[in-house]
């Protein structure tokens, strides 16, 4: 400090150097009030001409450390240029002055990093479909925050010259113990996390998994999705598991389902008039009933050549699946009631049978039946008259004519 006194011709007093000191810490603290009630309104107006608020959250959020970073700077320097310290308080100075420097970034850059997520946070919520869970960007904040502040502690404590290299290797090997001691539970907890950034589930939306498990989505947890079934009975699917099977979801991509009905129509039947009563049942369901789509429009098409009818097809769309139930059983009994007033029959199963010439047939058509055959078999006790069972022939082996006697 006393060759800056030479440079400018202030005599070497005792007491400028407190005072030059004083001075600087003043200087900073102005600088910093400006900074704070002038210089970041100002920025701040200039920041609402965007379309988003998220600048304006991060400046606020970088206000009060970058505020206090240069009442700091100015201290650090006051005790640095203006005062002849010793070389050992000089370089605890500056070891502190470091570690507060860092300690000042860690903060502003913890605070930008949770104020930012805060506000996603808050858009998500305000979004009718979300595309990330909003519980997931809270955990993801906390653990960015723990990270940030857990890593800033030991950039600080390594500014301040104590070896951190065997805390690092401890805490190591002691994530992995822990690691391989919660793999299962793990296993769940990250698959939930894609579950929930992948956003092809929300609850409400009734999805069908491939071994049959079917229901609305109640919650999609950490851990499990619990799905309500229509039976009305609650199913609890892990999350790894419910991340690895396919999965139909009847919500998505839009709530509209399609409705696709078949029938026939027998072969003596006007195929014109079939499509136009087909078409006019339609487009009147769509115009009375709450449960279809009329301006995605009724749609008819003969498929194929039956065995017993003229098959075809006809397609409409329900607002959801709920409606669709609803829209196919007013399709079949209004397209039924229509059909007999028109007098359009729908066959049974109809086969028709041909017998090659000479077969002998009925007087009523049918093939005449053929009686089996009869198989000749050995006489039992059973066949034979009583009276003989009961006398046997005296000239048997007992004794008579033909015996020994």
């Amino acid at each position: 400090m006393t060759f800056v006194l030479a440079q400018f011709g202030l005599p070497d007093q005792p007491w400028v150097d407190p005072v030059l000191a004083v001075a600087v810490v003043l200087v900073s603290m102005l600088a910093a009030a400006l900074a704070h009630f002038a210089m970041f309104p100002l920025v701040m107006r200039l920041t609402h001409h965007t379309t988003t608020e998220l600048d304006d959250v991060l400046i606020r959020a970088a206000r009060l450390p970058i505020n206090v970073g240069i009442v700091v700077l100015g201290l650090y320097l006051s005790l640095t240029l203006t005062l002849d310290l010793p070389d050992g308080v000089q370089r605890f100075i500056d070891l502190i002055g470091r570690a507060m420097g860092v300690l000042l970034f860690v903060v502003l850059f913890g605070r930008v990093v949770s104020r930012g997520m805060e506000w996603a946070i808050t858009e998500q919520n305000k979004r009718e479909r979300r595309t990330v869970d909003p519980r997931l960007l809270l955990m993801l904040r906390r653990v960015a925050i723990a990270l940030i502040y857990g890593l800033g502690l030991l950039l600080v404590v390594n500014t301040l010259g104590i070896p951190i290299s065997p805390l690092i290797a401890g805490l190591g090997l002691g994530g992995v113990a822990v690691a391989l001691a919660i793999q299962p539970t793990l296993s769940n907890l990250f698959a939930g996390t894609y579950v929930m950034t992948e956003g092809a589930v929300s609850p409400g939306d009734y999805i069908e998994m491939e071994g049959g498990v079917a229901g609305y989505v109640l919650e999609v947890g950490w851990r499990s999705t619990r799905l309500r079934t229509w039976s009305n009975t609650l199913v609890v699917v892990p999350n790894a598991r419910f991340a690895e099977t396919i999965i139909t979801n009847y919500y998505e991509p839009e709530p509209p389902v399609n409705v696709f009905l078949t029938c026939g129509v027998s072969y003596n039947s006007d195929l014109s008039r079939v499509e136009y009563v087909s078409m006019d049942v339609m487009n009147g369901i769509l115009e009375a009933s709450p449960h279809g789509v009329k301006e995605y429009g009724a749609y008819f098409g003969f498929d194929n050549f039956g065995e017993s009818n003229v098959d075809f097809w006809l397609f409409v769309q329900a607002k959801d699946r709920l409606a669709s139930f609803e829209l196919r059983s007013e399709l079949i009994n209004e397209l039924h009631r229509r059909f007999a007033e028109e007098g359009i029959v729908i066959n049974y199963p109809v086969r028709s049978l041909q017998f090659p010439n000479g077969a002998s047939e009925h007087p009523d058509g049918l093939p005449r039946a053929t009686p089996p055959p009869v198989i000749a078999r050995r006489p039992t006790p059973a066949d034979m008259p009583a009276a003989d069972i009961a006398a046997p022939d005296a000239g048997g082996p007992d004794g008579g004519p033909d015996g020994p006697g």
